[in-house]
């Protein structure tokens, strides 16, 4: 026996859940006629009906009652009375019991100032998600954007587009075959292979995905570069703000600038485009292109400013400094070059080598003309090394010290003020006549090939030659004498020290892809139009 507080529970219970089924069912509430047949009641002119908080309108419809659903035909329109989300199309198919629309030809979805356009769209109400497939547009105040299959996902404001997606703003327009785009803030994400194209014509690229702030025109590439008139930035993560012209990347940085041909790489840097300045660390490297060879500064960071004015262009090597240019090397803990005065200075134990020459002093600069050093001034404490044939070290030092080059190479040196030399006399490259030490206050040495050809010692000289058995080792070195060639820089340890990453230049690039297709014809078409040419006898 059923107790009667049970009974009641029972009864209460089939009342709620026959009202929940009644809300779950489609309601009709208008038509001009009302046919029924077979299976379904047929609805005609102004239907309206009633699911839930949802009101459904079209010219026609067959409402399937048992099955809780509906074909509707002729301008149909769902409007969400509670959410802002209202559907258009020719035609759609509507289930009560999933609460799923399958809308089909010239179908717009407005969600608020987002609207989709496409010809196939299936839109779950319960689960507020909007699925669009054989292409479709979606337009908000800033972008109109294009796919072949989409996910609308209204309760996330956040739209997954795929394959041949397109973002269009009045400032750029994206190709990619994945996105995500967040319709509130209006940013996208991509995932793979981006290309973008700016209004004036700048490439902006991402081999790895990409992130976009469309209305504040922020974007962040992953393996990505931008490339406009007169740069091309690269990094594996690179940050760019298109309002500041700044850009900051990580990883495998690379900054050049295409009109004064010289290009920074580095572990990380920063770049302001305007100014085109750069600051570059962790591993730093530049490259000056020139016409006969290029010229190659090491450090742990470098900074650069190229500005059109040449006054106001500089580049500053701090820390660990390697310079490679032709035969020259060279080595200090800081390097400026000042583009107006076509000067490039050493400081801090300063050291160069050319050919077979070492030199040092408190402080080097170098004199540069179109493109090539033309001389080289030794300021305080110069010292000048130089390896015959033999293996002798012909040495001279003073307080000033000024190398003139001819063809890249050392052709002479003059000494002013102290001046003091060792110099082995050799007949030919391999007989030792004898040494000569000289004190001499002005000095000129001549070079031909890296080797000393002549010295001219111009101001009263004082000295002595020593035949070679009365040489002995005390007398070989100039107080101060250090030959430090294992410290020369060269290319394997500028290589070690920072090798830029190589990138593919033919590269995939959704711009290059043409944007008509012409589809192959299918065997059964071609089999098709055999056969009527027999028939036709051609």
């Amino acid at each position: 026996m059923i107790k009667y507080s049970s009974l009641c529970f029972l009864l209460l219970f089939a009342g709620l859940f026959s009202g929940v089924q009644a809300q779950n069912l489609l309601e009709i509430q208008n038509a001009e006629l009302l046919q029924g047949a077979q299976g379904f009641e047929r609805l005609l002119i102004d239907v309206r009906m009633k699911h839930q908080n949802s009101l459904i309108y079209c010219d026609s419809a067959h409402f399937y009652r048992v099955e809780n659903r509906a074909i509707l035909y002729g301008n149909v329109r769902i409007v969400d009375t509670q959410d802002p989300i209202t559907t258009t199309s020719r035609y759609a198919e509507y289930d009560g019991n999933t609460k799923t629309a399958k809308l089909r030809n010239t179908v717009v979805f407005k969600n608020q100032t987002t609207t989709l356009f496409t010809d196939f769209l299936d839109y779950n109400r319960a689960t507020g998600v909007a699925n669009y497939f054989n292409d479709g547009k979606v337009i908000d105040s800033t972008n109109v954007l294009t796919s072949e299959n989409g996910t609308y996902e209204t309760a996330l404001e956040k739209i997954t587009f795929t394959n041949k997606v397109i973002l269009i703003n009045p400032d750029y327009t994206l190709k990619t075959d994945f996105l995500i785009y967040r319709t509130v803030p209006k940013t996208a994400e991509t995932v793979g292979i981006t290309n973008v194209v700016s209004k004036e014509g700048h490439l902006l690229n991402a081999q790895k995905g990409s992130y976009y702030d469309t209305e504040n025109k922020i974007f962040r590439f992953y393996d990505g570069d931008v490339e406009t008139e007169t740069s091309l930035v690269y990094a594996e993560t690179l940050y760019y703000e298109e309002e500041n012209k700044y850009f900051e990347g990580k990883v495998n940085v690379s900054l050049y600038n295409k009109e004064r041909e010289i290009e920074i790489f580095g572990e990380e840097g920063k770049y302001w485009e305007d100014r085109k300045y750069s600051i570059v660390y962790g591993n730093a490297l530049v490259r000056k292109y020139m016409e006969s060879d290029t010229m190659y500064v090491a450090a742990d960071t470098l900074i650069s400013e190229e500005k059109d004015d040449s006054e106001q262009r500089f580049l500053y090597a701090f820390h660990n400094v390697r310079l490679i240019k032709s035969e020259l090397h060279g080595k200090s803990d800081s390097l400026v070059f000042i583009n107006s005065d076509s000067l490039i200075h050493m400081y801090k134990d300063p050291v160069i080598w050319e050919n077979k020459s070492q030199i040092t002093a408190d402080s080097i600069s170098f004199f540069i003309v179109n493109e090539e050093i033309d001389r080289v001034n030794l300021i305080q404490n110069a010292f000048t090394v130089n390896r015959d044939t033999i293996g002798n070290y012909n040495q001279m030092k003073g307080r000033k010290m000024t190398g003139y080059f001819t063809d890249q190479k050392i052709s002479r040196l003059h000494i002013q003020g102290n001046g003091e030399s060792i110099y082995f006399d050799l007949v030919g490259d391999t007989l030792l006549r004898g040494m000569n030490k000289m004190l001499c206050a002005n000095i000129m040495m001549f070079f031909e090939e890296g080797n000393i050809k002549k010295i001219n010692w111009l101001v009263k000289p004082e000295g002595n030659f020593k035949p070679p058995h009365m040489i002995e080792d005390k007398d070989k070195e100039l107080e101060g004498f250090v030959w430090r060639e294992d410290e020369k820089p060269s290319m394997a340890a500028i290589n070690e020290w920072r090798t830029p990453k190589k990138r593919d230049s033919s590269r995939f690039n959704f711009f290059n892809e043409p944007d008509a297709v012409v589809p192959a014809p299918k065997d059964e078409e071609i089999q098709k139009l055999l056969e009527e040419k027999l028939k036709s006898g051609i």
